[in-house]
C-alpha cells in the first residue's frame, strides 16, 4: 500500500513569562517575602508587558504566513500548502483575507499521514523574558484527508496522539534573547563570532528537542524558536535584608531520550539515557554566581526491559564493546565540564551488583586521573530511616567539591572563580537518590556562593535561613518530580526528604502509591509513550514510499486468549469457594482444578512476560521467542480433574473426530 506523507506545522499559541508564578508563589510566604514580590511586580511590570507582543500568523487556502518573533521586523516566513516552499516575504505580500491570530513562534514541521489543528494546553509556569509554551497547534498543510484510506486515517489519530503526548508533558521553554541551552560559565567563555551567530545556530544541540523539527525551516531562524525540555524555577528571595535572585534550571538531553525501562546505558556515540545538566544561579547586586552537576545512566551497554515482574534484571551486553562508548561519553563529560566526580548511588548488592562493579571496573580501566569514581550504597547507608548518614557521603566530597569551586562573577563584571569540574550522580534511574544528593551538594555550593556575594554573613548558615530553605527544598522537589515524570511516569520518591530534610510515613505512603503507578506506566503504556518521544524527535519518520506502518503489527493470539483463560479458570475458582458442592471433597477438587489453571496460565504470562508488555511499536527490534505450552497446560488441568486413566486413556483410544467431544464432557 503506498501513501503519501504530508507534513503538519507545530505552533505554540499561547506562553507565559515566568514571573508572574513566581510572585503568585512567593505571595504564600511571610509578610517580609510579601514585600519583596511587591518589589519585583512594580519594576518588571513594563518589561513582562513588552514581551507580550506576539508574532501573528496567517493562514489562506494555499498558503502560510508567519511573521518574525523580533519586534518591529518586516520578515514573513511564507510556507506553499502544496510544494511545501518556503520563501521570505514581506508583510505587504499578506492578503487581506487571510485568517490571522496570534502565535509564540513556531515548533517546526513533521512528518504525518496527515494533520489537523488541535490546541492542547500545557500548564503554565510564568516568568520574566524566559517563556513556557502552554498551548500548541497541529496544522495540516493539506486541506481534507478525504484521500485517505480508513487505515490511514487510524494510523493518522495515532501519530497526532503521539504527538499531543509530547507536546502535553509539561516542561517546553523558550528565550528571544537570551540562549537557554548554555550554562553562565559557557556563555561568559564564548568566542566573539559565537556571540554574533543566531540564538538557533549557537544553541547546545543536545537540549533543543525541536531541533529535528526546525531542520526544514532553520534557515529561517527570524521565525523559528529553539524549544528546551527544562525545569525552570525563579524565586526573588532575602537573606539579611538583601533581595538576590535564586533560579534553577535542569535541562534534559534530547540524545538517547526516552522512558525508563526502554532506554537505558548509553548508545554508539557516548550519549547517555536520562542525563540533565542542573544548573544554580545566584543574581545579586550585579555579581552572579553558578553551580553545574549532571546525571546520567551508567555509561555502558545495559538494558533492564519490562517484563510483567516489579523489577526486571538488568542485562551487561555481553558482545558489545563497552570501552569505546564509555571513552567516548567521558571525552565529552571532559571537555565540556571539565574534571569528573562519579558519584553512583545504586545498590551493591543483588541485582544491582553487577552494575556497579561493571562501572567501577570501566573508571580503573580508563586510567584517567581527570575522573574519581565514588560507591555509596544509597539504600544501605540510609536504611531504617538514617537519612543523616547521607552527610558521610558530602563530607567525604567536600574537599574535591571545593577544589571544582563554581562559576563567580563580581559587581564589576569581572571573573572571580570559574568552575573547574562537575559531580556526576547516577542511581538506576538517576531520579530519586540522584536528586537527595544533588540538593545537598548545590546547597552547600550556595552556602559559600552567598557569604562570598555579602549575603550571608560569616558564620551564618543557610539552613538557619527559613524561608529561604522552605523556597529552595520545594525547588528541588519540584525538579525532583519533573524530571522523573518526564522519564518513569510519575512523580519522584523520597521529596517528602527533600521538601523537609526527613522521612515522613505520609511520604513512604506516598511512594508506594507513585510505585504502584510506575508499574502499571513502564509494563503497560510506556511503548506509546517512547513511539511518541522517537517521532517527536524525529528518530521515526513517516516514509512516503512506506507500505504499512509498524502501528499495524499485531499481537499474537496467545496475547488474549491467555489472560482471558487466567482470568475465567480465577472467576471459576472465586466462584467454587462461594458454592458449595455435593461434597467437600467435590468442592476441594473444583477449587483446586480452577486454582491450578489460574495460577499456572499465570505462570505462563509471566514466563513470556516481555510478550504481553507494551513494547515500542516504531523501533521494533527482535522479539521475544514465546514458549508454547498451552497444549501441555490443558492436558495438566485434566489430571487435575479426573486422573490420567479417566481422561489420557480414553483420548488415546477413541477416533480423533470424536476427542473434541470427550474433552468438552471432561470440563463439564
Amino acid at each position: 500500500m503506498n501513501r503519501k506523507a504530508f507534513r503538519s506545522l507545530l505552533t505554540f499559541r499561547e506562553a507565559h513569562p515566568i514571573f508572574s508564578y513566581k510572585i503568585q508563589c512567593v505571595l504564600k510566604c511571610s509578610p517580609e517575602i510579601k514585600r519583596i514580590a511587591q518589589h519585583y511586580t512594580e519594576y518588571n511590570s513594563v518589561k513582562i508587558e513588552a514581551a507580550t507582543q506576539y508574532p501573528h500568523k496567517h493562514t489562506t487556502s494555499e498558503k502560510f504566513y508567519i511573521e518574525a518573533c523580533d519586534d518591529g521586523a518586516d520578515a514573513v516566513l511564507a510556507i506553499d500548502r502544496v510544494s511545501n516552499e518556503m520563501t521570505l516575504t514581506g508583510k505587504k505580500d499578506v492578503p487581506p483575507s487571510a485568517n490571522t491570530r496570534p502565535i509564540c513562534g513556531i515548533m517546526g514541521t513533521i512528518r504525518l499521514v496527515a494533520g489537523m489543528s488541535v490546541p492542547s494546553n500545557v500548564g503554565s509556569l510564568l516568568g520574566q523574558a524566559v517563556w513556557k509554551a502552554v498551548d500548541f497547534d497541529i496544522i495540516s498543510y493539506k486541506k481534507t484527508t478525504l484521500h485517505l484510506t480508513e487505515i490511514q486515517m487510524q494510523d493518522n489519530r495515532t501519530f497526532l496522539s503521539m504527538i499531543n503526548s509530547v507536546l502535553t508533558t509539561d516542561g517546553f521553554y523558550f528565550c528571544t534573547s537570551y540562549d537557554l541551552t548554555h550554562t553562565l560559565q559557557r556563555l561568559a567563555n564564548v568566542s566573539p563570532e559565537f556571540q554574533e551567530m543566531s540564538l538557533l545556530e549557537r544553541a547546545d544541540p543536545r537540549f533543543v528537542w525541536n531541533g529535528s523539527l526546525l531542520r526544514e525551516i532553520q534557515s529561517q531562524p527570524e521565525v523559528s524558536d529553539r524549544m528546551s525540555k527544562h525545569l525552570i524555577v525563579m524565586k526573588p528571595c532575602r537573606i539579611n535584608g538583601k533581595i538576590f535572585e535564586w533560579i534553577l534550571i535542569s535541562r534534559r538531553s534530547c540524545f538517547r531520550a526516552g522512558v525508563r525501562y526502554y532506554v537505558r546505558g548509553i548508545d554508539s556515540e557516548g550519549h547517555a539515557a536520562n542525563f540533565v545538566e542542573t544548573e544554580q544561579i545566584v543574581l545579586y547586586n550585579g555579581g552572579r554566581a553558578s553551580f553545574v552537576q549532571t546525571r546520567g545512566s551508567m555509561p555502558f551497554f545495559w538494558s533492564q526491559r519490562p517484563n510483567l515482574k516489579y523489577k526486571p534484571k538488568p542485562l551487561i551486553s555481553k558482545n558489545t564493546n563497552h570501552m569505546d562508548g564509555f571513552q567516548r561519553h567521558f571525552d565529552s563529560q571532559v571537555l565540556i565540564y571539565g574534571k569528573q566526580t562519579i558519584l553512583n548511588l545504586v545498590n551493591q548488592k543483588g541485582s544491582e551488583k553487577p552494575l556497579e562493579q561493571a562501572f567501577a571496573k570501566m573508571v580503573n580501566g580508563m586510567e584517567n586521573g581527570l575522573i574519581k569514581y565514588v560507591a555509596f550504597d544509597f539504600h544501605k547507608e540510609c536504611s531504617r530511616m538514617r537519612w543523616d548518614r547521607l552527610n558521610i557521603l558530602v563530607d567525604s566530597v567536600a574537599e574535591t567539591q571545593d577544589e571544582y569551586s563554581y562559576f563567580l562573577v563580581d559587581t564589576e563584571g569581572k571573573v572571580v572563580s570559574q568552575q573547574k569540574g562537575t559531580f556526576r550522580s547516577n542511581c538506576m534511574d538517576c531520579l530519586d537518590r540522584t536528586n537527595v544528593i544533588q540538593s545537598m551538594l548545590a546547597r552547600r555550593s550556595i552556602q559559600s556562593q552567598l557569604q562570598r556575594m555579602g549575603v550571608l554573613h560569616v558564620g551564618q548558615r543557610i539552613e538557619e535561613q527559613a524561608d529561604f530553605e522552605r523556597i529552595y527544598k520545594n525547588a528541588w522537589a519540584d525538579n525532583a518530580n519533573a524530571c522523573a515524570k518526564q522519564y518513569a511516569g510519575t512523580g519522584a520518591l523520597k521529596t517528602d526528604f527533600t521538601r523537609t530534610g526527613k522521612r515522613t510515613q505520609m511520604g513512604l505512603l506516598m511512594d508506594g502509591w507513585n510505585s504502584a503507578v510506575r508499574y502499571y506506566k513502564n509494563n503497560f503504556s510506556d511503548g506509546f509513550r517512547q513511539d511518541s518521544i522517537d517521532l517527536f524527535l524525529g528518530n521515526y519518520t513517516v516514509d512516503e514510499t512506506e507500505g504499512a506502518t509498524p502501528l499495524r503489527t499485531q499481537k499474537d493470539w496467545k496475547f488474549l486468549t491467555l489472560p482471558v483463560i487466567m482470568v475465567v479458570a480465577f472467576s471459576m475458582c472465586i466462584i467454587c469457594l462461594l458454592t458449595a458442592g455435593d461434597t467437600w471433597t467435590e468442592s476441594l477438587a473444583y477449587v483446586l482444578f480452577w486454582g491450578a489453571a489460574a495460577a499456572i496460565t499465570a505462570a505462563v504470562i509471566v514466563f513470556n512476560g516481555r510478550d504481553f508488555v507494551d513494547a515500542p511499536k516504531l523501533q521494533l527490534g527482535p522479539a521475544g521467542s514465546f514458549v508454547t505450552i498451552f497444549i501441555p497446560l490443558f492436558f495438566v488441568f485434566l489430571l487435575v480433574a479426573g486422573g490420567s486413566d479417566s481422561v489420557l486413556t480414553q483420548l488415546a483410544h477413541c477416533p480423533p473426530r470424536m476427542r473434541p467431544h470427550l474433552l468438552y464432557s471432561a470440563l463439564e
